[in-house]
């Protein structure tokens, strides 16, 4: 299949793009930085995802929403109006298959920077609009919502051993997950299921859903 995933350059992104190829399937990537996959199935567009003049690109299967960034004023821009604009622009056709959205275990609990917390959170209502609206091509819809993820964009407490420690207090399970992890969750909601539509999959180590701990060094 065709899959189209945004913030394909580091992260989650990356590791969803790698997970498609390892299965046969053709990526295309969008960021605003540079692509770091070689893989002849792989391909790499250098886009602004908030631009109203998004390239024409073929039609595809799945299309997947990694992009994002946090504590910044452009976060709604980015991964709220981001997503919209890629979901609208690429993804409302009568052959798409799925569509998957990252959003974050803060939209649930408002326990984070407030513009992060306010864009994760539109995404999860956005996510059931879209699902309503693809349904008559057979179509799925769904969020997830990790809680930490080692990542680049969490090295401030990752790195912080005092303030590692104090987040593995109020983790019930006591880790984190890997991005790896999280591409696994994307595959399955994108490419096994056809039967859930319009949900979002919480996926924090019981962190945050558990316990709303939100730990960051201060400013």
């Amino acid at each position: 299949m065709k899959i189209l995933i945004t913030g394909s350059s580091s992260g989650i992104g990356k590791e969803t793009a790698l997970l498609f190829l390892e299965h046969g399937h053709s990526v295309v990537g969008l960021d605003r930085k540079e692509g770091s996959i070689e893989h002849h199935s792989y391909s790499h567009e250098i886009v602004d995802i908030t631009s109203k003049n998004l390239p024409s690109l073929p039609s595809f299967d799945i299309v997947i929403s990694c992009a994002g960034i946090q504590d910044s004023e452009d976060d709604i821009d980015i991964n709220l109006k981001g997503t919209i604009n890629v979901v609208e622009k690429y993804a409302i056709h009568p052959n798409i298959k799925a569509i998957l959205i990252v959003a974050s275990a803060s939209a649930h609990t408002g326990a984070e920077f407030a513009y992060y917390s306010a864009s994760k959170g539109g995404l999860l209502s956005y996510t059931r609009n879209v699902a309503i609206r693809v349904a008559k091509y057979g179509a799925v819809c769904n969020s997830i919502s990790p809680g930490g993820v080692k990542t680049e964009l969490n090295r401030p407490v990752m790195e912080d051993e005092k303030l590692w420690n104090e987040i593995m207090k109020v983790t019930p399970l006591k880790k984190w997950a890997e991005a790896k992890e999280i591409a696994q969750w994307i595959y399955f909601l994108t490419v096994v299921n056809r039967s859930c539509t319009g949900e979002d999959i919480l996926i924090d180590n019981g962190e945050m859903h558990l316990n709303a701990t939100f730990i960051w060094p201060d400013k």
